[in-house]
């Protein structure tokens, strides 16, 4: 079904918007997925924050204009599946995932603040864990001085607590 101008031109608005908010971009073809992948696919971006589109190339790439994504432009062909995440590992990591079940997905490219990701980029890209796992280890690693110190000082105080209380029933012996 062929779409009218006004129908183009909000398909191009839409992505557009997506383009500007998000951080990454990952494409990939998807020749020969069934509809019921196709929708399993779509349902873990979905949990994940990432907006998968399949577009025409020619609208994607008037879409990107003037965005990040730009440098990508040149490799929209064929029937890709476009995957949008404001995350900046979240569409590499839900297209990687899927591929690695699904071998009828082929990545093709990613971008990532202007810059061109070839296929092992974006596979490198999705093996960096989540934000909020970094965000964990960083915590981890920002407490462990601390709670060090407070396990020093804590064996510390034991260790005198128990010395006086040990010298206690001596003073108390030898006073009586």
């Amino acid at each position: 079904m062929s779409l009218n101008r006004s129908e183009k031109q909000a398909v191009i608005d839409e992505v557009t918007g997506l383009a500007a908010k998000a951080q990454t971009l990952v494409m990939a073809e998807y020749r020969g997925i069934t509809v019921a992948d196709m929708t399993k696919l779509r349902s873990q971006a979905r949990d994940k924050g990432v907006t998968l589109s399949v577009l025409k190339n020619t609208l994607a790439r008037r879409a990107v204009v003037g965005s990040a994504f730009e440098v990508v432009s040149d490799q929209m062909t064929g029937p890709l599946i476009y995957g949008f995440s404001t995350d900046a590992v979240a569409a590499a990591k839900v297209v990687a995932d899927f591929a690695k079940t699904n071998d009828k997905l082929v990545i093709r490219a990613g971008a990532m603040s202007g810059k061109v990701l070839d296929v092992n980029g974006v596979k490198q890209l999705a093996n960096i864990p989540s934000k909020e796992v970094l965000l964990a280890q960083l915590l981890g690693l920002m407490q462990s001085p601390i709670s060090r110190t407070a396990r020093v000082l804590a064996a510390l105080a034991e260790k005198k607590g128990g010395g006086e209380e040990a010298a206690a029933p001596a003073a108390e012996a030898a006073a009586a």
